[in-house]
């Protein structure tokens, strides 16, 4: 019993003492007159009028007690239709800043801003699914940040696997987390993660989480209808290669996503070889059929996150995040090897084609767009100097 109910308790003992001493006189002489009526008519009246005292004081106690908790179930109603209230008040402003997003950064920065009072801790995390390969959107900001966004890609693949039309209401447990697949349209796009260390997960959170994860699945999916109708307008016809124009803008972005997250990133530059005289013997037909297979073979190699980009003529680039010099040169001498084995049937007639190939990487902080594709391009006459056919890498990031 608390503080209140002791103090009530004894202000109705102090009110119950005081009525018995004031009404002491009365009563005795009620008591006299029950006797009398007791002895003359036999009835036990004062026994009877014990109980129903008693009975009357145990209903006025139940009354109370009934009392006190409907207003403790009502409070707690009250404080369960605010919680709701703010939840839904979190989702409607979550699904206003997702709904004025078009492109992923936009929509990392709202996921950033309120994933976390969604979920209830800071330990949230986002993986989206781009072209069959994972990319964190929000992750932990503790250390070992690339350590933490491997196992959630681990994780992630563990929850769509054999699943890959899973809804946003199918909650999975894995691996110490708790998993939301989004999805919308019947497409997979990523899966959202809270660590079990969060919990507990009330039916109500999981509703929360899993509006989130629904609201979240289809801005992402949005951005990238969008990005793909804006792609066609920014992308090469013949190859399916972006534009230079683009090219440029890509670049710069990368280059300053790589400064802020220390990581490294390369371009590679490559020219085909002696590609006039297959126009000259051949025309330009044949020429274009070349150019569009070199097209095809860079996506058959390259990853999906790899910019590739026809720079001009029968130039391309192919920028290479979170890759360092040596694993670009990998992927050159691959790619100028696949080129040379390539046989691109005309009119009856199989052609082979070489490339030679310019490699650097970015200096630490630099943002220097055009300096970049400067290295990349001297690498590349230097390969075309010594003999085509073959991959250099820059003086000047290799010293």
């Amino acid at each position: 019993m608390n503080l209140v109910g002791r103090q009530d308790w004894v202000l109705v003992a102090a009110l119950g003492v005081a009525l018995t001493i004031v009404l002491a006189t009365p009563i005795r002489h009620l008591l006299a007159l029950a006797r009398d009526v007791e002895r003359s008519s036999g009835l036990a009246l004062v026994p009877a009028l014990i109980i129903l005292i008693v009975v009357f004081a145990f209903h006025q106690l139940s009354k109370r007690q009934e009392a006190k908790a409907r207003d403790a179930a009502a409070e707690a109603e009250a404080i369960q239709s605010q919680s709701r209230a703010s939840e839904m008040e979190r989702l409607v402003l979550f699904g206003q800043g997702l709904g004025r997003s078009l492109d992923v950064d936009a929509i990392r920065d709202i996921v950033q801003q309120h994933l976390p009072k969604l979920a209830g801790t800071e330990d949230a995390w986002v993986m989206m699914r781009t072209d069959g390969h994972w990319q964190a959107l929000v992750g932990s900001a503790r250390e070992g940040r690339r350590e933490l966004e491997r196992a959630h890609e681990r994780i992630a693949d563990g929850t769509l696997v054999g699943d890959r039309g899973a809804r946003a209401a199918d909650l999975v447990s894995a691996e110490g987390h708790l998993c939301l697949p989004m999805t919308a349209g019947g497409v997979s796009v990523g899966v959202l993660g809270v660590p079990d260390s969060a919990g507990p997960f009330s039916d109500g959170r999981r509703r929360v989480l899993a509006t989130a994860a629904t609201l979240l699945g289809i801005s992402l999916r949005n951005a990238q209808l969008f990005r793909e109708v804006k792609d066609h307008t920014l992308r090469d016809g013949l190859t399916g290669c972006f534009n230079r124009t683009h090219a440029m803008g890509i670049i710069d972005l990368e280059l300053r996503r790589a400064r802020r997250s220390q990581m490294s990133v390369s371009l590679i530059m490559f020219d085909l070889d002696r590609f006039k005289e297959v126009n000259d013997r051949n025309g330009h037909l044949c020429g274009d059929a070349v150019l569009a297979a070199v097209g095809a073979l860079m996506r058959d190699v390259l990853r999906g996150s790899d910019f590739k980009c026809r720079y001009g003529g029968e130039e391309f680039l192919v920028l290479l995040p979170e890759t360092p010099l040596e694993g670009a040169k990998r992927v050159a001498d691959t790619l100028r090897h696949d080129l040379s084995e390539m046989a691109i049937q005309w009119k009856g007639e199989m052609l082979t084609i070489t490339a030679s190939f310019g490699v650097t990487t970015a200096m630490p902080s630099e943002i220097d767009v055009k300096a970049l594709i400067g290295r990349a391009e001297v690498a590349l006459y230097r390969a075309k100097d010594q003999g085509r056919d073959c991959v250099r890498l820059s003086v000047d990031t290799a010293t």
